[in-house]
């Protein structure tokens, strides 16, 4: 297998490069302006060290993989085009309105508690370039009111003389019947011909988001337009830097779904946090191969703090109504939770409680932290670690980022000393202690409110900053064990290389599987099968067009379901993907009752309310040759072997502890599987930094992954 995955951070660009066997892994600072400069200086890396060129190895993978946090962060800075919006005449307000949630979605709890003090964001689409249009279909896609195509044409010219820079077209109903949209993409194209200078990008809601909801489809679409021409070009500069370079396979991107697909077969909304989805993906993979049970995926990297849960049994956590930015969207995405902690997470005096502030904004790669010395002022995370002892100034990143102590200081000191009148070290502790705690909330937070228990998981930490940061934030909760994976520094970038291609298709619908009023059981078998076999089809058209073979591809089936009106639906994976009779309802209800009572409590169950589908879904894949993990069990205590010298002794600070500790050092090299080193200890790689606090010990695993355990846990 030869193979190129790559995760473009807000700070840094990973890069994991599997060529015959061996495995590299490589980091770069993110080139914002240009997205292939950082690509190239991180496969660069991995170049030198398999002594090939880079147009080697570019025309010989079989394949490039790209997840990247750009969309999110485009979406964050508010940076996108003019949008106009075309609506059903009568709809114009849908959209500003927001279903009057839009001062609360998108804030954290403490916000969402003061929603009278709260603000709204700043919109995507302002109302004065929102349009409506006279047409309509019922709910079942039948015509009330046929499209007046001259209205369409005034108020598209209405729109583009107004700045309008992307169209997006929401119209009532139109999952059940798109005929209108598409006339009106038709429409759009007649005006302004794609070979014109003037043509503009037209969105189809229906396109974006199969399900029903008129005010998340529409901002699904909106969200999607908003980030398209940004996507499109910073990922088109990469597939023609790519081809500059002599790669002639198609470019995959990594969806939020989990899944990934041709550039040609992306949307921008797909793209959102697909970085983060990819360490997740990892993560199940990991814990599958390894027999880890239930795992806490925890990823710090350069600006955030990103959490997933993986339950043993391979039950996923889907967000199928998630929240982007300030925006609630209908695409199924992979359930995660993103902190605003990160390396490069500001710390700042918190004048209310007379103590350190850490986050949400962040110094990104440019500046960068004070010690990067690029012209940041700030005091970061990444600053209190190097005051602390915990980092190299002469070797951090492998020597590639050299740091500068004395700015690490003096930001601290300028920032943070005077206000608290404390010494630079007990402001960095601060800092220190600040962040893991934030962490720690946010995880138990997280766990609990799935109703699990932070024991009864393994901590995966991973990322840049992930294994410099577990030991404190796992002492919080409680958590005894803590695997730093291999490849921990670049592990979002594996995940990217095992994910599998994978396109999601659904369908917004009402049919009743069971009616409580007249006890009946539905028999209209042909109208589910026709729906099922459509969505098929859509998916294996989709993996067909990017070269897939039709015997490679699988499906999977997913019916969203709920008991009469409940507004609480529940997801159900049915085997079967037909209906032929009775007894396959009978089991589609038994699998629906069984996944609800698991959710919500065995006798919670209220068939007497009738059963309906409100949506089926069908993802169609085709698996991929991945990366292999061996056995990574921590080696028994009686077989651990001492560690050899350590390479040098550095003074170190740790939170609840008054005095500095003589920290031996090690490399990542020299500590050989089956080793166990008592802490407080540092091992030192040239992509990340294991600190182990004291109270821990690390064991080096196979594989170069690597456990922390506690000793003596306190609960």
């Amino acid at each position: 297998m030869r193979r190129v995955s790559v995760d473009i951070g807000g700070t840094f660009t990973d890069c994991f490069v599997v060529w015959n066997g061996q495995y590299i892994e490589t980091k770069a600072l993110t080139t914002h302006h240009n997205l292939a400069l950082g690509f190239n200086e991180a496969l660069g890396k991995s170049c030198k060290t398999l002594g090939i060129g880079l147009e080697d190895i570019l025309s010989s993978v079989d394949s490039v993989r790209y997840a990247t946090t750009l969309g999110t962060n485009a979406l964050i800075e508010h940076k996108g085009p003019k949008i106009g919006m075309l609506v059903t005449a009568g709809y114009e307000a849908t959209v500003p309105l927001s279903r009057a949630r839009g001062y609360g979605e998108g804030l954290d709890t403490l916000g969402q508690t003061d929603l009278p003090n709260a603000s709204r964001p700043a919109p995507l689409v302002e109302a004065s370039m929102i349009r409506g249009i006279r047409e309509r279909l019922d709910f079942e896609g039948k015509m009330v009111m046929p499209l007046d195509e001259e209205d369409v044409r005034l108020q598209i010219r209405e729109l583009v003389n107004r700045g309008a820079q992307i169209i997006v077209v929401a119209l009532l109903n139109s999952v059940v019947n798109p005929a209108h949209e598409q006339r009106i993409e038709e429409i759009l194209l007649e005006e302004y011909p794609s070979h014109l200078l003037g043509a503009i990008p037209v969105i189809l809601s229906h396109r974006v988001a199969g399900r029903k909801g008129e005010y998340v489809r529409a901002t699904s679409a909106i969200v999607d337009g908003y980030l398209h021409s940004t996507m499109y070009h910073a990922l088109s500069t990469l597939e023609q830097n790519l081809r500059a370079h002599q790669y002639r396979q198609p470019m995959l991107v990594i969806h939020n779904s989990g899944g990934m697909a041709q550039l040609n077969s992306t949307d921008a909304l797909q793209t959102i946090h697909s970085g983060p989805v990819s360490g997740i993906a990892a993560s199940e993979h990991l814990a599958a191969q390894a027999a880890l049970g239930n795992v806490v995926a925890t990823d710090m990297g350069g600006t955030s703090y990103d959490i997933g849960i993986v339950v043993e049994g391979g039950i996923k956590h889907y967000d199928f109504n998630p929240v982007i930015d300030r925006w609630l969207v209908s695409v199924p995405m992979v359930h995660l939770v993103t902190l605003g902690a990160g390396g490069g997470s500001i710390a700042s005096y918190d004048r209310m409680y007379d103590t350190v502030k850490c986050g949400p904004q962040s110094a990104g790669s440019d500046p960068g932290p004070a010690c990067y010395d690029r012209g940041g002022m700030q005091p970061t995370v990444t600053d209190a670690d190097l005051v602390l002892g915990y980092l190299d100034a002469d070797n951090y990143a492998g020597g590639s980022i050299p740091l500068n102590p004395r700015r690490a200081i003096s930001a601290i000191e300028n920032t943070l000393c005077d206000e608290l009148d404390c010494e630079v070290t007990e402001a960095a502790l601060l800092i220190r202690e600040k962040v893991d705690a934030n962490m720690a909330n946010g995880l138990f937070t997280e766990l609990r409110a799935r109703g699990y228990d932070p024991k009864d998981f393994t901590m995966l930490a991973y990322g840049g900053n992930g294994p410099l940061h577990c030991c404190g934030i796992a002492q919080n909760l409680s958590i005894d064990r803590i695997l730093a994976p291999p490849y921990s520094s670049v592990f979002s970038a594996v995940g990217a290389g095992n994910i599998h291609q994978l396109h999601i298709h659904e369908k917004s619908l009402y049919m009743v599987l069971y009616d409580s009023n007249i006890k009946k059981l539905m028999d209209d078998y042909g109208r589910f099968n026709g729906i099922v076999e459509e969505l098929k089809e859509r998916g294996t058209q989709d993996l067909l067009r990017q070269g897939v073979a039709r015997h490679e591809i699988q499906h999977r089936l997913e019916l969203d379901m709920r008991y009469g009106n409940q507004l609480v639906q529940t997801t159900a994976v049915i085997d079967k993907h037909t209906m032929d009779g009775p007894v396959d309802v009978l089991n589609m209800i038994q699998q629906f009752s069984s996944d609800y009572g698991k959710r919500f409590g065995e006798g919670s169950q209220a068939p007497e309310a009738g059963i309906r589908i409100n949506t089926i879904r069908v993802a169609a894949f085709v698996h991929h040759e991945t990366v292999q993990f061996e056995n990574l069990k921590p080696v028994p205590e009686d077989e651990r072997a001492a560690p050899p010298p350590p390479s040098e002794h550095r003074r170190c600070w740790f939170v609840g502890h008054e005095k500095p500790f003589d920290t031996p050092v090690w490399s990542r090299a020299d500590i050989l599987p089956g080793m166990q080193v008592p802490g407080p200890a540092i091992i030192a790689s040239e992509v990340t930094t294991f600190l182990v606090n004291p109270g821990w010990n690390f064991v080096a695993a196979r594989q170069n992954a690597s456990w922390f355990l506690r000793e003596q846990p306190t609960h």
